[in-house]
């Protein structure tokens, strides 16, 4: 009996393929039967950070300026008259009184003309007394009194005239100070108007500060303010000036605090960091390490709500002492971090621990 070839290799075929078919089967029961591995998921501890807590207290709110001393008044005393400079009696640094000399011109041919102005007054007072006599006599008319007259007093105010020339080679000081720079030497000419020195007064002190606009309406002329320097000195003033319109350029308000300075002691140009009370608010006292920056650059603390998730408040200081500062900004009661706070940022739920010594 001869096969077809075709239906030999169809069975083939077939054969094969349940073959297949049977082995994947058991092989596929097989990897069933063999117990998997379960998966489980760890969850990470959460960053443990320390927390004090704070209540709001009203507290008196002040703003911290900074400015820097500068003189009361500050003058370049000049000459009134043209010459040669002859003496310089003052050392800079000296305190002088009022009228006293700081430099001294040549005198010139001023003292000549003082006295040929006092003798020519000698003369025409002795016309005078002549007139007189011969006006009381008859002789003459009383007009001519009146011009004896008139001539005596054109003499004395030329008698006048000659002295104040000749005092001006005297340049005075116009007020109590120091005399702080000199710039004439002698020998040196000076003309009308040049500069022989610089006289500053030091007492009072003043210091200049600016106010911003939302500043402005709490500080009051009269008031008093704290002043810390550069150079260590704490002084308290009070604020003599508040300029009526705002700078364009900077939308604030030129401000002066008068320093009382008996004894000229405190120095003009220095550095001051000034306290100005204005009014009241409520505040929490922190530590001044808390304070960080957001990423927008602003100024704030980062503290804990009920769900111990960490926030972050921007807050504004309103006063300073040694041990930390007073803000406005965060919530009344709550819990700042006071360690840990470089570590976490807004939004992320934390550990909290409550330190031992914080304030109650």
């Amino acid at each position: 009996m001869k096969f077809n070839t075709s239906y030999i290799i169809a069975a083939l075929a077939a054969i094969f393929i349940v073959i297949w078919f049977v082995i994947n089967s058991v092989t596929g029961e097989s990897e069933a039967m063999v117990p998997q591995p379960i998966e489980t998921t760890e969850t990470a501890p959460l960053i443990t950070v320390v927390v004090e807590s704070r209540q709001a207290e009203v507290h008196a709110n002040s703003y911290v300026l900074f400015g820097r001393t500068e003189a009361n008044r500050e003058v370049a005393v000049k000459a009134k008259t043209a010459g040669l400079v002859v003496s310089t009696p003052i050392a800079e640094g000296s305190r002088v009184s009022r009228g006293t000399v700081l430099c001294r011109q040549d005198v010139d041919a001023r003292q000549a003309n003082v006295d040929q102005a006092r003798s020519m007054l000698k003369t025409k007072e002795f016309d005078l007394k002549s007139t007189q006599t011969l006006v009381d006599k008859g002789y003459k008319s009383p007009i001519s009194l009146s011009n004896a007259q008139a001539a005596v007093d054109g003499a004395q105010a030329s008698v006048t005239q000659a002295e104040i020339e000749l005092n001006n080679v005297n340049m005075r000081a116009p007020f109590s100070g120091i005399f702080d720079m000199q710039m004439a030497e002698i020998g040196d000419y000076l003309a009308p108007g040049q500069a022989c020195g610089l006289l500053v007064e030091l007492s009072p002190l003043l210091v200049s500060v600016e106010l911003t606009e939302t500043q402005i309406g709490a500080v009051k002329i009269g008031q008093s303010a704290n002043v810390k320097l550069a150079t260590g000195e704490q002084v308290t003033g009070k604020v003599r000036f508040i300029e009526s319109r705002a700078n364009a350029a900077t939308r604030t308000f030129r401000t002066q605090i008068e320093l009382p300075n008996p004894k000229l002691a405190l120095r003009g140009g220095v550095t001051a960091t000034v306290s100005v009370k204005a009014g009241t608010a409520l505040a929490q006292h922190i530590p001044s390490k808390i304070l960080t920056l957001a990423d927008n650059g602003s100024v704030g603390v980062r503290y804990l709500d009920a769900n111990n998730i960490v926030r972050f408040a921007n807050v504004t200081t309103i006063d300073e002492d040694a041990t930390g500062v007073w803000v406005t900004g965060l919530p009344d009661d709550t819990r700042v971090i006071v360690e840990g706070q470089d570590f976490v940022i807004e939004g992320t739920e934390v550990d909290p621990r409550v330190m031992d010594n914080a304030p109650k």
